[in-house]
């Protein structure tokens, strides 16, 4: 498939670090599952991809944590 953003790489099943950032808190998750251009970079994630970040991202924001580095894990 191609990339929908520079409409010139193909998407390639692979890992990235996603960035959340919820008021002041931030979150960092490593290991994300994701479509990644291999000619950009840019990355798409799965409905169900997103869910869990955004989840993980509330469960820091309701600890009251500034920053948070997790690793993915579904």
């Amino acid at each position: 498939m191609r990339c929908v953003i520079c409409k010139q790489g193909e998407l390639k099943s692979g890992a990235v670090t996603a960035t959340l950032q919820r008021g002041e808190t931030t979150i960092i998750i490593k290991g994300v599952p994701a479509d990644v251009c291999e000619k950009c970079g840019e990355y798409f994630l799965t409905d169900e991809v997103t869910k869990h970040l955004l989840s993980r991202a509330d469960e820091a924001v309701q600890k009251g944590a500034e920053m948070e580095i997790l690793k993915y894990a579904a």
